[in-house]
């Protein structure tokens, strides 16, 4: 086995979730976050995962279709695309889990007995399951020599994911935390939602390592679940109160920052 990509990717991904409890770790400070604040920071959010879908591994799926499937180069990034967002879509379905700033009436999934708390948490693993993937993979991808993708873009990726993931820690913490539950816990359960990302990056380095033919597919794969997760759950999750406005430059600036990230480096 390739040891050197499995251990990048476990590395990057480890690295966004020590973000992810940076961002968890405010509760000890503070016991609220202004909505104000707090939504444009979620808008950067999506605005991030929506860029690294196409600059990160949509367009990189393309260009390697191209060249492995050149009867079908439009296939991989479709059939990927859609098995990514449909992957989300029966998670969310099934897996019980309230989104950040939804009343506990308003929560998603089979139904469950299980606590606003764990239900919270539940909501954010499923977004982080496509972020740890979208990390492994394209460190695997590059490890195989695929001219589409490099180590360098692979690290940008892991640093925008890891930028976005500092909001998702405190819109963990700060509602357990406002809803009286203590501050260590609050923080635990924060940090404890990106816990997901190191286990899929290394499940997505190993996949694309040892089958190459599926590379453009994992990549589309995981640009689906991203966008799925952004537009069901990301997008929603900041309109919901009057800084609208500010949640959409927020995502304006997620997205600028995560190009910009992937070209200079990738």
């Amino acid at each position: 086995m390739e040891i050197g990509p499995v251990y990048s990717a476990l590395i990057a991904t480890c690295f966004t979730w020590l973000v992810t409890a940076l961002g968890a770790s405010l509760v000890f400070f503070f016991k609220t976050m202004n909505r104000g604040v707090l939504d444009p920071m979620l808008g950067f959010t999506g605005g991030v995962m929506v860029a690294a879908s196409f600059w990160s591994l949509l367009n990189p799926a393309i260009e390697m279709s191209e060249r492995l499937y050149p009867s079908m180069k439009w296939m991989p990034a479709a059939v990927g695309f859609l098995l990514g967002a449909m992957f989300l879509f029966f998670l969310d379905k099934f897996t019980p889990h309230l989104h950040i700033n939804f009343g506990i009436e308003e929560k998603e999934g089979t139904k469950s007995q299980l606590h606003r708390t764990t239900l919270l948490v539940l909501a954010i693993t499923l977004h982080n399951i496509p972020e740890g993937l979208a990390v492994g993979v394209l460190f695997g991808a590059a490890a195989e020599g695929m001219p589409e993708a490099s180590i360098a873009g692979a690290v940008a990726l892991a640093i925008g994911i890891g930028i976005q993931n500092f909001p998702e820690g405190i819109a963990v913490a700060m509602p357990l935390r406002r809803h009286g539950v203590t501050r260590l816990k609050s923080f635990w359960f924060g940090q404890l939602s990106a816990i997901v990302e190191p286990v899929a990056g290394v499940v997505g380095a190993v996949a694309v390592i040892h089958m190459q033919p599926i590379l453009p597919f994992a990549l589309a794969f995981a640009a689906g679940a991203m966008i799925y997760v952004v537009i069901e759950e990301v997008i929603p999750e900041t309109q919901r109160d009057k800084y609208t406005d500010r949640s959409t430059l927020g995502f304006i600036g997620g997205f600028l920052v995560m190009m910009i990230l992937d070209v200079a480096l990738g």
